[in-house]
C-alpha cells in the first residue's frame, strides 16, 4: 500500500511539472551605439524660445513668464509688457522689453540680476503674443484685430483679414501709424502692387498700425 501512494504521489508531481509554463528570459535591449564617434542625447524640450518665435521682438501688450531657478519668490512671475514697452521685475526693478527678442531680454536680466544673485538662472517664456497685432477695418471680409507671431506685410494682413469685399476701393487704401503724439498715413494701391507694380507701398507694419479700406 505504501509503494501505491509513493508512486500516485511522483506521477502527480510530474503531471504538476509539465503543466507549469516555461519561464522565458527576455534578453535586455542593447544600448544605442554612438554615431559615427557621437554620443547620442535625448532631444531638448522645445520651448517656444526654441521655435519660430526666437527672432520674435517683443510688443507692448505681450505676456512673459519668467522664472529665476531656485529664487523661491521668483517662480512663474506672469508679467505683462507696459504700453511704453517696459516691465517691472523684482530687485531690478523696470526693463526694456519691447523691440528685443526673448533670447535678448533673458540675457538683459540675467546682467542685471546678477548684481543681486549669485550666477542667475533664467527662464523667459512667451504666453500671447496680442502686443503684436494690427487691425483691419472697413471693407475687407474679416474685419478687426489681426495678430501674428512675426511681421506681417500689407498684402499679408489683407489676407488675413479675408481679402477685399467687391465694394473696397482699391486705389484708396491707407495705413495709420501712431507714434507718440505724432501721426503718418502711408497710402496703399492694391490693384498696382498685385500688379507688380509700386512694391514699395507693401511695407512691414508695425504693431498697433490700422490699415483702411474705404
Amino acid at each position: 500500500m505504501k509503494q501505491i501512494i509513493t508512486l500516485f504521489s511522483f506521477c502527480l508531481l510530474c503531471s504538476t511539472t509539465a503543466l507549469a509554463e516555461p519561464e522565458i528570459q527576455i534578453p535586455p535591449t542593447p544600448p544605442i551605439e554612438p554615431l559615427n564617434g557621437t554620443a547620442i542625447s535625448p532631444s531638448p524640450t522645445v520651448t517656444i524660445e526654441q521655435t519660430n518665435y526666437a527672432a520674435y521682438q517683443l510688443s507692448p501688450g505681450d505676456a512673459l513668464e519668467v522664472t529665476v531657478w531656485k529664487e523661491e519668490g521668483l517662480q512663474q512671475l506672469q508679467i505683462l509688457i507696459s504700453p511704453d514697452g517696459t516691465i517691472i521685475f523684482p530687485l531690478i526693478g523696470t526693463v526694456g522689453a519691447a523691440g528685443k527678442t526673448i533670447t535678448e531680454l533673458k540675457d538683459n536680466l540675467t546682467s542685471r540680476l546678477a548684481d543681486y544673485i549669485s550666477d542667475p538662472s533664467i527662464t523667459v517664456k512667451l504666453l500671447n503674443n496680442q502686443g503684436n497685432s494690427i487691425f483691419v477695418i472697413g471693407k475687407v471680409n474679416k474685419p478687426g484685430q489681426v495678430f501674428s507671431g512675426r511681421r506681417l506685410d500689407v498684402l499679408q494682413a489683407l489676407s488675413l483679414a479675408g481679402g477685399l469685399t467687391v465694394f473696397a476701393k482699391e486705389g484708396s487704401i491707407n495705413i495709420i501709424r501712431r507714434t507718440g503724439d505724432q501721426v503718418k498715413v502711408f497710402p496703399f494701391d492694391y490693384s498696382d502692387v498685385i500688379d507688380g507694380d509700386s512694391l514699395e507701398q507693401n511695407i512691414l507694419l508695425e504693431p498697433g498700425d490700422t490699415v483702411t479700406v474705404p
